[in-house]
């Protein structure tokens, strides 16, 4: 689908930034008004499910890792889920009216979170999910459960002076429409309320548009590794 027209978008109490219906272009050669409205607000327990699929759908470097896994649930265990369990108030969404559209999570103090992770959320997850070995039929819900078994709180030579992260997901069809940008920005004033003096991400080599989105957004490369880059943007 290609970009979306449309006004500009407002701020209404109790919906976050909202954004008028739009008009896109379908690929076939017809236009139609879709009629659409999406808000940008706060976290609600009712939107995990929605985050969880979101989180699948996005998830091989942007694209859809729906066959990738058995288990649809286990990438949003591992990047989704304990962001607002351990803290609610820095996880923002944005929903239109087919569901969660996009989403922002992240963790004002990576180590503590580390440590949280460790006592709270794992134990559980480890008991539910013993490691198993590679079917070998192209799956890698093997590879997530041997991550979440083997996550690490060591502390991070960034978390000194970029101590929260992030991560971000937004559905293809909004897209290109400054949504991203909106999420982040949001998340930003609110570390900043907190005193928080810079936040970090890593980002997948593979996802070369994710890591342009990052740069224009002020991000600048703090670290290279096999598997891609982390990211760091001070507050």
């Amino acid at each position: 689908m290609g970009a979306g027209v449309g006004g500009a978008g407002r701020v209404e109490p109790g919906r976050g930034w909202v954004e008028p219906g739009w008009v896109a272009w379908s690929g076939g050669g017809v236009w139609w008004d879709r009629g659409m409205v999406a808000a940008l607000r706060g976290f609600h327990p009712a939107d995990l499910p929605g985050m969880y699929r979101l989180c699948l759908v996005t998830g091989d470097a942007g694209r859809d890792a729906s066959d990738l896994y058995r288990n649809p649930d286990l990438l949003g265990h591992l990047y989704a889920g304990p962001y607002p369990v351990a803290d609610p108030g820095l996880t923002f969404v944005v929903v239109d009216d087919e569901g969660v559209a996009g989403y922002v999570v992240a963790t004002a103090d990576s180590a503590a979170f580390g440590r949280w992770l460790d006592e709270r959320w794992w134990p559980t997850l480890r008991a539910q999910h013993p490691r198993v070995p590679d079917p070998g039929d192209g799956t890698l819900d093997h590879v997530l459960i041997d991550r979440l078994h083997d996550w690490s709180a060591d502390p991070e030579p960034q978390h000194g002076r970029f101590p929260a992260h992030l991560h971000i997901d937004l559905a293809p069809r909004l897209q290109g429409q400054g949504w991203g940008r909106r999420l982040i920005e949001t998340l930003n004033d609110a570390l900043r309320a907190r005193g928080v003096p810079g936040l970090h991400l890593g980002v997948d080599a593979r996802n070369t548009g994710a890591i342009a989105f990052y740069e224009h957004l002020g991000f600048t490369t703090f670290a290279t590794h096999d598997w891609g880059r982390t990211l760091v943007l001070p507050l």
